[in-house]
């Protein structure tokens, strides 16, 4: 009886031991998992360590060190973004806000991308014109920028006397870049179906008075949420800032990846785009 019972307790001490040893197992591959993948949270990081300073870069009272960093930072997403669409077109999109702009000193974007067209505020809803578009648009035409004009539609305003306005003010001839109708926001006061039927009544009616088909500028989630499936006949000039979109995608005309670009010959910021294609392709995208 004795020696029974002592086997069986070896038996039993016998029996945890395993159990260890597998739950320590177990335990390993899980920590190592969780190593690696922090590991790779880390590289991936890095790779985008520029970018990230750039988007968290916004903040108040800042120093002159602090401004002087973040334009660093700035001018280092931008390379790499031009750097990384090789088979593509600078330009900049402006209005009153950039206030006086030099155009005579207007050529390059970090040093090696030349800017070669401009967009350009020339409305807003159904009684505002840029007070700056006839001087911007004469002066940008005078240095051989490729020119369009563009409309930033109020949703809660009569599509119809937007469009008045905007055929009013603009005169497009051969060598310029379609009309561009700009939506950001949604409609207070009217639902979303009502809205839809107002920017179609602007499209077709700016389409039929220039013999062109329009663009349409909006950011990409808005595009996505409320305008590919009932706009998809257009081309799209698509607002992303996001740090981890670093190439144009095949379904966008024009990208403006920042709206922090510094640029000799304007105050201050401005925004940055580039064109889906080279120089040609944008000169056969003009009015003919």
């Amino acid at each position: 009886m004795k020696k029974q019972s002592s086997r069986a307790k070896i038996s039993s001490r016998r029996k945890p031991l395993q159990k260890k040893k597998s739950v320590f197992k177990a335990s390993f591959y899980y920590y190592t998992s969780i190593l690696l993948f922090l590991a790779f949270l880390l590289g991936l990081a890095y790779h985008y360590r520029e970018g990230l300073a750039y988007y968290f870069s916004f903040k108040t009272n800042k120093t002159l060190k602090e401004i002087a960093e973040e334009k660093r930072i700035s001018d280092i997403r931008n390379f790499q973004v031009l750097s990384k669409n090789a088979n593509t077109t600078a330009g900049i999109d402006v209005s009153e806000y950039q206030s006086k702009i030099d155009w005579s000193l207007i050529e390059n974007v970090e040093q090696d991308f030349p800017i070669q067209f401009v967009l350009i505020r020339a409305t807003a809803g159904c009684d505002r014109e840029d007070s700056r578009f006839k001087e911007n648009w004469d002066s940008a035409k005078n240095y051989n920028f490729v020119c369009g004009a563009y409309h930033y539609y109020r949703p809660n305003e009569n599509s119809l006397k937007q469009a008045a306005l905007f055929m009013k003010t603009v005169s497009l001839k051969k060598g310029d870049l379609p009309p561009v109708l700009d939506i950001e926001h949604l409609p207070k006061n009217q639902p979303l179906d009502s809205l839809k039927v107002g920017l179609k009544r602007w499209l077709t009616t700016i389409e039929k008075h220039y013999g062109v088909k329009p663009i349409i500028y909006t950011g990409e989630k808005y595009a996505s949420d409320f305008l590919h499936q009932e706009f998809s006949e257009y081309s799209f000039w698509i607002a992303n800032y996001n740090v981890f979109v670093e190439k144009i995608k095949p379904d966008w005309l024009f990208w403006q990846f920042t709206e922090k670009a510094t640029i000799t010959g304007i105050k201050g910021n401005v925004d940055l785009n580039i064109f889906n294609g080279n120089y040609n392709d944008l000169e056969k995208l003009t009015i003919q």
